[in-house]
């Protein structure tokens, strides 16, 4: 995936899908961040110092969810479980890969679409370290793209403080 900035990633030069805001002028890149497929999507991923299993039980953990997701939420590892944070937004898991990556629907409070959250584990390529990953998609617009941004950084920096 095209990286926008060091542990950013975003959408490059994909073209939008017709609902899209108007195409460019030819010969013009497409906003950062644009896909065909999925809208408005937004990466942030992060090295950090634990092996991936450290990590991944962490981040599927009650403490690890309530940082990333929202005090309250109960993620079940069954395709199709419902859950639900206590500031009561809600989703459904869609896929949950023990050890590799959750990928869920979200939806906050007076919302009328979802968007789609995966977080990711993976080995990093030196030592034993773990590469960190969040990425949402179906964003309604480059605003809530650009403030997802900073929600997934301010996540980032939280999750990285409670490993240690």
């Amino acid at each position: 995936m095209p990286q926008d900035t060091p542990g950013e990633s975003g959408a490059g030069t994909r073209r939008g899908p017709s609902s899209s805001p108007p195409e460019p002028d030819a010969g013009s890149e497409r906003p950062v961040g644009l896909t065909q497929d999925a809208g408005w999507e937004i990466g942030v991923s992060k090295t950090l110092p634990h092996p991936p299993s450290v990590v991944w039980d962490f981040i599927s953990g009650d403490e690890g969810i309530a940082i990333w997701l929202g005090p309250g939420a109960e993620l079940h590892r069954e395709k199709g479980a419902t859950y639900e944070t206590d500031d009561g937004a809600t989703g459904e898991i869609r896929g949950y890969r023990p050890g590799d990556r959750i990928r869920l629907t979200h939806r906050l409070p007076g919302s009328a679409t979802d968007t789609t959250i995966q977080v990711a584990v993976s080995r990093a390529r030196s030592g034993e370290k773990a590469v960190l990953r969040f990425h949402q998609e179906r964003l309604a617009d480059e605003a809530e793209r650009a403030a997802q941004r900073e929600h997934w950084k301010r996540v980032m920096a939280h999750l990285a403080d409670a490993l240690g």
